[in-house]
């Protein structure tokens, strides 16, 4: 079947939008409300990290004096929100680390839908498991650079980041000015997505993917600012001695999954790219990315060799280092990320056509991310990425 890219960028831009989002409802096919209000839910919580080490998070505000913003020129200088997970010492710290602020989450829940059904509230108090001002552990570590969806914030990656700073990484995850529903910055303001808008404006198909494109190349120039104010001489970040910087891997849901690799060929620094359901709106050129690992995991259903989305067959071929291409049966597009677990939480409606669970898409995809980084930032074998694994049955391994 052959989907037509203004449908596709309906599912980024639309759907994306939704924080609580069953994985794969389009903007055509939304679910009822839940038959119990979400108001009377639980306290919302993110699932518990799995590895040995605390974890810590702090926030930082950065600005590249040297761009000037994309998609809102009139704003002056490109700036970024980053959220910083690390590993920490057990005990200590001022308290658990905020999820989103209540207006954040009110401008998801409203391009939902939600916003009638479940208080912002109850989406911005959702429990996490870093804490502020933590004690950062001893030692240094790999860093890894995280990059949301198309329209999505930084927070519905949250519980992989946690979980990665867990297991020994510290994860600087990127919200791109104007290109969320809401991200909340210094001075009380909210910047939203002006880059949908500049998509859903774009007078045909071509001129849409010139916009995506633009995205996924933008945040490459974004991601290699990062890097630079982390590990540069002067370092945005006090903790900063803990990151060792020969060791770094950029990773993404969606677009940011195509981010990932736009900054593989940006940045020579990066030593491996993951893509989680994304769309390759910048194309993996023929040349390779410089023989350097990367992974592809997607779902079954989109992601498959052969399937509509042609842009992973086209830079499955070009990818010229270590490669893997994972797709998980039952999946959405949201699986890899918050929403499965949070959307459960809330008892909203399941995707009958994406039925796999808040706890087993969360497993997967942390188990799968951290074995790939441990491999190559750390030189760990990984039996896991080299065929099908008892323990999760739902992941099929299309290409090694």
């Amino acid at each position: 079947m052959t989907i037509r890219l203004r449908t596709r960028t309906a599912v980024i831009t639309l759907t994306a939008l939704a924080l609580l989002a069953t994985p794969t409802v389009t903007a055509h096919a939304l679910p009822g409300p839940p038959a119990t209000p979400a108001a009377s839910a639980a306290a919302l919580e993110l699932p518990r990290p799995t590895g040995p080490y605390a974890v810590g998070a702090e926030v930082l505000h950065l600005t590249d004096h040297t761009r000037t913003d994309p998609w809102v020129p009139a704003s002056g200088d490109r700036e970024l929100m980053v959220s910083m997970h690390y590993p920490a010492r057990p005990g200590g710290g001022s308290g658990p680390a905020p999820y989103m602020s209540a207006e954040e989450a009110r401008l998801l829940l409203a391009h939902r839908g939600l916003d009638g059904i479940v208080p912002a509230g109850v989406v911005s108090s959702t429990s996490t498991h870093a804490r502020t001002d933590a004690r950062a552990a001893r030692g240094r570590f790999p860093l890894v650079l995280l990059s949301p969806g198309f329209g999505t914030p930084r927070t519905t990656l949250t519980s992989l980041a946690e979980d990665l700073a867990s297991r020994g990484f510290v994860v600087a995850s990127v919200d791109h000015a104007y290109e969320s529903t809401g991200t909340a910055f210094p001075g009380g303001r909210m910047l939203t997505c002006a880059a949908c808008d500049a998509a859903e404006a774009a007078p045909d198909e071509a001129a849409e993917r010139d916009v995506l494109k633009a995205v996924s190349t933008g945040r490459a120039d974004d991601l290699t600012f990062v890097l630079d104010r982390l590990t540069g001489p002067r370092p945005a970040w006090e903790r900063s001695r803990m990151i060792d910087r020969r060791r770094v891997a950029a990773a993404g849901h969606s677009i940011g999954g195509s981010a990932a690799a736009s900054t593989m060929l940006a940045d020579s620094r990066v030593d491996a790219g993951i893509n989680m359901d994304g769309t390759f709106f910048d194309p993996v050129p023929r040349s390779g990315i410089g023989a350097r690992p990367f992974l592809m995991l997607g779902t079954d259903a989109g992601h498959s060799p052969g399937s509509a989305d042609g842009s992973w067959d086209e830079g499955w071929q070009h990818l010229d280092g270590w490669k893997r291409w994972l797709t998980v049966k039952d999946s959405g597009h949201f699986t890899f990320t918050d929403i499965p677990e949070l959307g459960e939480q809330l008892g909203l409606p399941v995707d009958p056509a994406a039925t796999l669970s808040g706890d087993r898409s969360t497993r997967i995809t942390r188990d799968y991310v951290a074995a790939f980084l441990d491999l190559h930032l750390r030189g760990r074998e990984q039996p896991l990425l080299d065929g099908p694994a008892p323990n999760h049955p739902e992941v099929v391994l299309q290409h090694r």
